[in-house]
C-alpha cells in the first residue's frame, strides 16, 4: 500500500503558523513594471484585492486582479502567501515553471475552490489534513459534473499547498501527489499527453472561404470608403460637446454660432442636399459638430435656430445625419455601401479592423498576442535587383516560449494580402498611435482607456469575429448575395482568434483544392512561413504544420492499406514499402477501414510511423542512407521539394503516382510535337527527360510483382 505520509513536514516547523511575509510588501516587486509606473503604485500583501495590470505585458490581456475577499477568513492568509510565492521570482521545486501573471492567477483561483471545501469541512488549519481528507475531497470533484481540466486544477493548487511548505505559514504536511495518483482510475488518459494534444478545431473550409473572402473585400475594396469616413467622423467628433467639455472650450455667444452656421447651411444648399435628420426631425447635434458650435447655441429662440428652421422648409431633413465622403468601393459593379451615417463610422471601423486581424491571423500563423503587438512601421520588403519583392517580412513580439515577460521582437513572412491589411491599420489608426489594433476613436471606451497603448483584448476579438460572420449573413440576406457563411451540421460556426493557426496549418499540410487553396497558394507560402517563421521565435507552427502532415500521411497510407488491389507500388523501395505498411497495419489494425479520430491517427503515427511519404508523382520510402536529399534543418525525413525520383533508391510508385507521370509523359509529347518551333538545346533536354521518365515507367513495370490470383 502507498504510504499516504511519505515527506511529512514535522509539527514543529519553525513559524508554524506565523506570518511568513512582511504586510507591506509590494506583490509585483522584482517583476517588470509598464512604463511610466512606480513600484509604490502597486499592490502590497496586505490588501486583499491585488492589482495586476502594472506587469501585465501584452496589450490584449484584460487587468487581472486577486480578489482574496472570497477565500475563507481563516484560510485568507495562506491563499495570499502561496500566491505571494508563485509571483516572487524565488519558486520553491516544482513551480519553476509557474511565471506568467494569467497562470498565477488561475492558480490562485483553483486554490480558494480547495480553501472554501476545507473551511465547509471545519478543518481549523491545512496542517490538519490528512490522507483521508485529500480522498474525501477527489471523491467530491469526481462527482462534479465539469470539466477533467477544472478538477485537475484543482488537484495541482492541493498540491500547491506541499510544494510551497517553506514559504507559508500553514502547509500541508504530506504530498497528496501519492493519494491522488492511487485514485486515478486505470487505464486513464494522462494529463500529459492530453496536453500535448491540440484541441483546437480548425475552421471548415465551408465556412473559411466566404470569411476570407469577404475580409480580403474590405481591405482591398472597402477600406478606401471606410478610412474616408472615418477621417471625417474625427474632424466632426472633435466639436462634440464631450470633446469640447475634455479641451475646456468655452461656448460661444447666440450671434457668432448663428454666422457658423449659416456657413454650414449654405453649403447644404450648393449641395442641394436635405439637413441631417433623426427621428423626423433636424439633427441639431449633428449640425452642431459641422459648425463647431455648442449644440444649446441652436435652440430655436437663437438666431441659428431661425436659420436651421428656414432651411428645413427649403430643403427637407434626411433620414439619418450622413457623411459627405462619397461611397466608391463597387461590388459586383455596383456601389457597395449606400451614403454612410455618422452612427455607422464605429461598427464599419470595427469591422475593417476584424477583417485585417482575420487576413493576417491566418495568412501568418500568429497567435492572437502577436498580432495584437503588431506596430506602425512593422512591415519590410526584400527585393531583388530589379525591385520585385521577394519577401515581406512583419515584425512583432513573441511571447510564448520566451523567457523575456515583455515578449522578444520576432519576425514573420507575410504575403501581399497580410502587408495590405498592415497598410489598412495604418491608415485607419490616428497618425500618433503605433499600435494598429489599438482601440479606435469611435469604439466604446475609447475615452476611458486615457489614451493608453491597448488592444481589443482575445474576448473582444472574439465577439468581432462572430458580429463579422452576422454581417456577412446580414449583408448577404439584404443584397441577395449568395457568399453567405454555411452552417455546420445545422448551427452557425463560432469562429475564435485561436482557429486561424491550427486552420493555417491543416491547409499547408494537405494543400486541399478548391478555393482556399487556388487563391493563396499555400504551397508557395508553405515555404516562405517554414524560413521566416520558424527562424525567429520558439513558435512552435512548424511543429504543428508537421503533425498536420503526419495525420494526412497516416490517412493516405491507411487508403494503401485498405485499398491494396488498387494501390499496388512498384519501383525500387516497393518491397520495403509492403514491408513497412506491414507492420503499420499491424499495429494500427485498420481492419479494413481508416481512422476517423484524427488524434488517435496522430498519436499512432507518433508511435509507429512508417517513415512513408506520398507524393504526387513518388512515394517516399525513407531511408536517410541512400537519400539523395537531404533538409536544410536537420530533421528527420525527406526533402521533397529535392526529391530526385528517377536515381533514388527511396522511390516506390503508387498507381496514382504512376498516372500522373504518364500525363508528365504526355505533357511532354505535346511539347516534342511542336518541332521546329523549338530550339535546338530545348528540344533536345525535353527528349532526354521524355526518354528518362519511359525508361523508368518501365524498369519499374518490369520490377512490378505480379498480382496475387486466387
Amino acid at each position: 500500500m502507498t504510504n499516504r505520509t511519505a515527506g511529512r513536514v514535522h509539527a514543529g516547523l519553525p513559524n508554524q503558523r506565523q506570518p511568513r511575509v512582511d504586510p507591506d510588501a509590494f506583490v509585483l516587486a522584482g517583476r517588470p513594471l509598464l512604463p511610466g509606473v512606480r513600484l509604490s503604485d502597486t499592490s502590497r500583501f496586505s490588501e486583499d484585492i491585488w492589482r495586476l495590470k502594472h506587469a501585465q505585458m501584452q496589450r490584449h490581456q484584460t487587468d487581472l486582479v486577486m480578489n482574496f475577499t472570497r477565500v475563507p477568513a481563516r484560510f485568507r492568509q495562506v491563499a495570499k502567501e502561496v500566491s505571494y510565492t508563485l509571483l516572487a521570482s524565488d519558486l520553491p521545486p516544482g513551480c519553476e515553471q509557474v511565471r506568467t501573471l494569467s497562470t498565477i492567477r488561475r492558480y490562485a483561483a483553483d486554490l480558494r475552490r480547495v480553501l472554501v471545501w476545507v473551511d465547509d469541512h471545519q478543518a481549523l488549519a491545512v496542517s490538519a489534513l490528512t490522507g483521508a481528507d485529500v480522498e474525501e475531497f477527489a471523491r467530491h470533484l469526481a462527482g462534479l459534473r465539469e470539466s477533467q481540466d477544472a478538477k485537475n486544477g484543482c488537484h495541482r493548487a492541493l498540491r500547491l499547498l506541499w510544494l510551497c511548505r517553506t514559504k507559508i505559514s500553514d502547509p500541508l504536511t504530506f504530498d497528496p501527489a501519492a493519494v491522488l495518483a492511487g485514485l486515478q482510475p486505470s487505464g486513464s488518459r494522462s494529463v500529459t499527453r492530453r496536453a500535448r494534444e491540440n484541441a483546437t478545431s480548425r475552421i471548415p473550409e465551408q465556412v473559411l472561404a466566404p470569411y476570407l473572402v469577404w475580409a480580403l473585400r474590405w481591405i482591398n475594396d472597402f477600406a478606401d470608403d471606410v478610412i474616408g469616413a472615418h477621417d471625417e467622423w474625427r474632424q466632426l467628433n472633435r466639436w462634440s460637446m464631450p470633446s469640447r467639455r475634455r479641451r475646456g472650450q468655452q461656448p460661444i455667444g447666440f450671434g457668432q454660432a448663428g454666422k457658423q452656421v449659416a456657413k454650414v447651411l449654405n453649403r447644404y444648399r450648393l449641395e442641394g442636399r436635405p439637413l441631417p435628420g433623426w427621428k423626423g426631425s433636424v439633427n441639431r447635434q449633428h449640425l452642431a459638430r459641422e459648425a463647431q458650435v455648442e449644440r444649446t447655441s441652436l435652440v430655436d429662440r437663437a438666431p441659428g435656430g431661425k436659420l436651421i428652421r428656414e432651411a428645413a422648409a427649403e430643403l427637407g431633413i434626411a433620414d439619418a445625419a450622413y457623411l459627405r465622403v462619397p461611397v466608391r468601393g463597387l461590388l459586383d459593379g455596383k456601389p457597395w455601401h449606400g451614403p454612410i451615417e455618422y452612427a455607422d463610422v464605429e461598427p464599419l471601423t470595427r469591422m475593417l479592423q476584424t477583417a485585417c486581424y482575420i487576413v493576417i491571423a491566418f495568412l501568418s500563423g500568429m497567435r492572437d498576442s502577436e498580432v495584437k503587438h503588431i506596430k506602425r512601421g512593422g512591415v519590410s520588403a526584400w527585393r531583388d535587383e530589379d525591385g520585385h519583392v521577394v519577401r515581406r517580412r512583419l515584425t512583432s513580439l513573441a511571447f510564448k516560449g520566451e523567457a523575456e515577460q515583455a515578449g522578444v521582437e520576432a519576425t514573420w513572412v507575410i504575403s501581399a494580402s497580410a502587408q495590405r491589411a498592415v497598410e489598412v491599420l495604418q491608415r485607419l489608426q490616428p497618425d500618433g498611435q503605433d499600435a494598429l489594433f489599438a482601440l479606435l476613436p469611435p469604439s466604446h471606451g475609447y475615452i476611458a482607456q486615457g489614451g493608453r497603448n491597448e488592444a481589443r483584448t482575445t474576448s473582444a476579438t472574439n465577439a468581432d469575429l462572430t458580429a463579422f460572420t452576422k454581417w456577412i449573413n446580414g449583408y448577404c440576406q439584404k443584397t441577395g448575395s449568395d457568399d453567405t457563411i454555411s452552417l455546420v451540421n445545422g448551427q452557425d460556426w463560432k469562429v475564435t482568434t485561436s482557429q486561424f493557426r491550427r486552420t493555417l496549418a491543416w491547409f499547408i499540410a494537405r494543400r486541399p483544392g478548391g478555393v482556399i487553396a487556388g487563391a493563396l497558394q499555400f504551397r508557395h507560402l508553405c515555404v516562405q512561413m517554414f524560413e521566416g517563421y520558424a527562424g525567429t521565435s520558439e513558435s512552435g507552427f512548424r511543429d504543428e504544420v508537421e503533425a498536420e502532415d503526419a495525420i494526412a500521411r497516416g490517412e493516405k497510407l491507411g487508403d494503401l492499406i485498405v485499398s491494396h488491389e488498387f494501390h499496388r507500388l512498384s519501383g525500387p523501395a516497393a518491397a520495403e514499402a509492403e514491408s513497412r505498411l506491414a507492420e503499420f497495419e499491424r499495429h494500427v489494425q485498420f481492419c479494413g477501414k481508416v481512422f476517423n479520430d484524427a488524434k488517435r491517427l496522430q498519436r499512432h503515427m507518433n508511435r509507429h510511423d512508417p517513415h512513408i511519404y506520398p507524393g504526387d508523382f513518388v512515394t517516399c520510402v525513407h531511408n536517410p542512407d541512400r537519400a539523395l536529399c537531404r533538409r536544410s534543418d536537420g530533421r528527420d525525413g525527406p526533402s521533397l521539394p529535392d526529391c530526385q525520383p528517377l536515381r533514388c533508391r527511396n522511390v516506390a510508385l503508387s498507381s496514382d503516382n504512376i498516372l500522373r507521370m504518364r500525363e508528365a509523359l504526355a505533357a511532354y509529347d505535346r511539347e516534342l510535337e511542336l518541332g521546329d518551333h523549338l530550339a535546338p538545346l530545348v528540344r533536345h533536354r525535353l527528349g532526354v527527360r521524355r526518354q528518362e521518365i519511359a525508361g523508368f515507367l518501365t524498369a519499374a513495370a518490369a520490377n512490378d510483382p505480379a498480382p496475387e490470383t486466387s
